[in-house]
């Protein structure tokens, strides 16, 4: 093989391989990636099917069960509401009224299925995401009711 061909060769090969670590790196990336939704854009079928995402609002006053170490609550923006299960144990900070993000499934029942819920840090916390989302739910129904 002359040095001319041997050197294309190695400039293909690297390509190649420059090529397939750039698309496992994306690969690996957009299967990782979790998107935020309101209860309002999953009722609306928004969110993505048979795929993982993050669901935020508020906590339904009343309507925490829980049995053992299973527990059902409603998320809720103020307009749509979306029922919670989630198995594990809740966040010490985790109560009705205040502001959660849960990172799960939703079932084809309408039933989201929490792998993961986060709670507000403090009293004035809420992710930016979900503050945004309740308070544009909020204006809306205010619109609506006059």
């Amino acid at each position: 093989m002359k040095p001319r061909h041997k050197r294309l060769a190695i400039v293909v090969g690297g390509l190649a391989a420059l090529g397939i670590a750039a698309t496992l790196v994306l690969n690996a990336f957009q299967s990782n990636l979790v998107f935020f939704f309101t209860p309002t854009q999953v009722a609306n079928g928004e969110a993505p099917k048979g795929r993982a995402f993050r669901i935020g609002g508020l906590v339904k006053d009343g309507s925490l069960q829980r049995t053992d170490i299973t527990a059902r609550f409603v998320v809720t923006d103020t307009a749509k509401e979306i029922p919670v299960t989630y198995k594990g144990i809740l966040p010490d900070l985790f109560s009705e009224g205040k502001g959660v993000v849960a990172q799960g499934e939703l079932g084809p029942d309408g039933q989201f299925t929490a792998s993961e819920v986060l709670a507000k840090h403090d009293e004035n916390y809420m992710p930016p995401e979900a503050k945004a989302a309740v308070d544009q739910a909020h204006q809306a129904s205010k619109t609506l009711k006059q």
